[in-house]
């Protein structure tokens, strides 16, 4: 039996951790100011140069030094308008990144002890920050996968020909050291997968594939990819260093998470769903915590 690893002591993050470094509503606000205005020093929108500013302690701002005008380090995050206490933003964000397989707003709603209006609102905004815009570079590999419930569990008017023909496809690619994107997509046709590819996937790259016919003409793009393929329909599905092991174990921990986790999940929001289980599998193994590099999100995506 193999022993679990200790997780390393810079990936760590525990509650006891969370509690000590953001205490408060202040602390929250604080160390957001100083991440995105390293030092308090902020361009002043009346000086027109970069003052420091100081905390205005019946205000969620900073005032200038200089002449008093007011910056709030909120103004163009997800937090931006919210009347919800900022540590409980915090303390979301850090449930949301703590588990491998995502949480629901339910869980948030009684953890936080808000309505499930609000609850739904930071859950849904949460997950804006873990949208990216990746380019992978090879090895990769490449496959669809399709969500939606089972042909069997279907009301008998949903009922049509075709094994996937009311399920909602998703198309994958994953570099073989790590990384991982997803686009859910109106079909799995060579039109429609083939200018992902070209625009995520670096020319040069090798790419590997099932024997799926839109994938064809993947080593004739343009890009110089090499392209190696994998028998599936003959029961073939390892061959040496040609597989697509990778990227059906990402859609194994996709599906057996929304299915635990959310249960059901809309075409219209299932986008934002692949983009947080992408989010965490491409951070799994960072040199600090998921909910550090959540944190980073925010900064990064601030307007």
């Amino acid at each position: 039996m193999k022993i679990p690893q200790p997780i390393p002591a810079e990936r760590r993050f525990t509650i006891n951790d969370f509690n000590k470094q953001f205490v408060d509503d202040n602390a929250c606000l604080d160390w957001l100011m100083e991440q995105r205005y390293p030092g308090s020093l902020a361009i002043c929108s009346y000086c027109k140069v970069e003052r420091k500013h100081h905390r205005i302690a019946t205000k969620k701002a900073y005032a200038c030094d200089y002449c008093g005008t007011y910056i709030s380090p909120m103004a163009g995050t997800i937090f931006e308008k919210s009347s919800t206490s900022l540590r409980l933003w915090f303390y979301a964000m850090y449930l949301m990144s703590a588990t491998r397989c995502g949480i629901s707003a339910k869980q948030i709603q009684r953890e936080c002890g808000v309505t499930y209006k609000t609850a739904w609102r930071m859950f849904k905004q949460i997950r804006t920050l873990m949208s990216e815009d990746l380019v992978l570079s090879g090895p990769v590999e490449m496959d669809e996968t399709f969500h939606g419930a089972p042909k069997k569990n279907q009301h008998a008017n949903k009922r049509t020909e075709g094994k996937y023909k009311d399920k909602q496809p998703i198309f994958g690619i994953v570099e073989r050291k790590g990384r991982v994107i997803t686009r859910v997509v109106a079909d799995v046709k060579e039109k429609t997968l083939m200018p992902i590819v070209a625009e995520r996937v670096l020319p040069k790259s090798t790419v590997y594939t099932d024997s799926y016919s839109s994938y064809d003409n993947v080593r004739w793009m343009g890009n110089n990819y090499k392209h190696e393929r994998i028998n599936h329909t003959a029961g073939i599905y390892v061959m040496g260093h040609i597989h697509t092991q990778t990227i059906e174990g990402f859609w194994s921990l996709l599906k057996r998470g929304i299915e635990g986790v959310y249960h059901s999940v809309s075409t219209k929001y299932l986008q934002s769903y692949c983009d947080e289980y992408s989010f965490r599998y491409n951070r799994r193994m960072d040199n600090q915590p998921m909910f550090k590099s959540l944190l980073d999100q925010v900064v990064a995506k601030a307007e």
